[in-house]
């Protein structure tokens, strides 16, 4: 029913910025969270940020709060990260994932994009 589609990865020094954004199609009700997780080779999926669709309400993981920030765009069903003092540990497949409720884990999210790389490294 719903298909997310990454986009925003690259090649960013650390302490640089970078901007993702998930594009959405089909239904996102008020009550769903929109999250996003990254993951890193040989590395579990980790819970980096969410979103509820309807409040706008935020939460981070203790790892990227004051570095990161995520928003959304009702109207165009667009989700962004905004990315900023990057250092080597972020780097990983980042995705965008559509769930019914908060979770930290990947688990009950029923939807995700295919992901987009971000690598830090100088």
């Amino acid at each position: 029913q719903v298909q997310l589609l990454e986009s925003g990865g690259g090649l960013v020094q650390p302490g640089g910025s970078l901007t993702l954004s998930c594009a959405a199609s089909g239904t996102i009700f008020s009550s769903h969270v929109m999250a996003w997780f990254r993951q890193a080779p040989g590395k579990e999926r980790e819970f980096v940020a969410s979103i509820r669709w309807g409040y706008g309400t935020t939460y981070y993981a203790d790892s990227v709060k004051g570095r990161f920030t995520v928003s959304r765009n009702k109207a165009e069903k667009m989700v962004y990260l905004q990315m900023s003092s990057l250092i080597p540990e972020d780097a990983a497949v980042y995705y965008c994932a559509r769930g019914n409720s908060l979770s930290t884990s990947p688990t009950p999210y029923q939807y995700w994009g295919q992901g987009t790389q971000v690598t830090v490294s100088s």
